[in-house]
């Protein structure tokens, strides 16, 4: 899958995830019939928004973005349905061009974000396997800390 195919399909699906937690949250505080849309829509929206970043990081990586650029692209996840627009503008700028410039034979990393990006590019099953684990260690926690209004109170 190459960076604009990664990225177009995380932020659809962080636009997707939204619009389940938004139908939650009117179920739960405007008709008061069900807690469960929060439950449900909550924690996917919360996974996607996970992968998101991640992912939305990897391709901030690769396409070499200014850092407005990149940041831009993260916090758009936090604003319903901006990272549609976000990606549209993204696209329409060539900022999702080209494919994997630091997989097996390409350029020659530099840094420890690229070389990080490389061996991840070069060992995609492993990679994969380790990103799962990661996000979901990081997606139980939050459960464990509870809904975000309850961590201080």
């Amino acid at each position: 899958m190459a960076p604009r195919a990664l990225f177009r399909s995380i932020a659809f699906a962080e636009a997707v995830t939204w619009t389940l937690l938004l139908i939650g949250l009117f179920l739960k505080y405007v008709t008061h019939t069900t807690e469960l849309g929060v439950r449900i829509g909550g924690g996917l929206h919360g996974f996607v928004f996970l992968c998101y970043v991640v992912g939305t990081c990897f391709v901030w990586i690769n396409q070499k973005w200014p850092a407005r650029s990149g940041l831009l692209a993260v916090v758009s996840a936090i604003i319903p349905y901006a990272t549609i627009p976000v990606e549209k503008s993204l696209d329409r700028k060539g900022m999702l061009a080209g494919g994997w410039r630091l997989a097996a034979g390409g350029e020659t990393p530099v840094g420890l974000l690229e070389k990080t990006q490389s061996w991840i590019l070069r060992n995609p099953i492993l990679s994969v396997v380790v990103a799962i684990a990661g996000v979901t260690i990081v997606f139980s926690f939050l459960l464990f800390l509870g809904p975000p209004g309850t961590w201080f109170a």
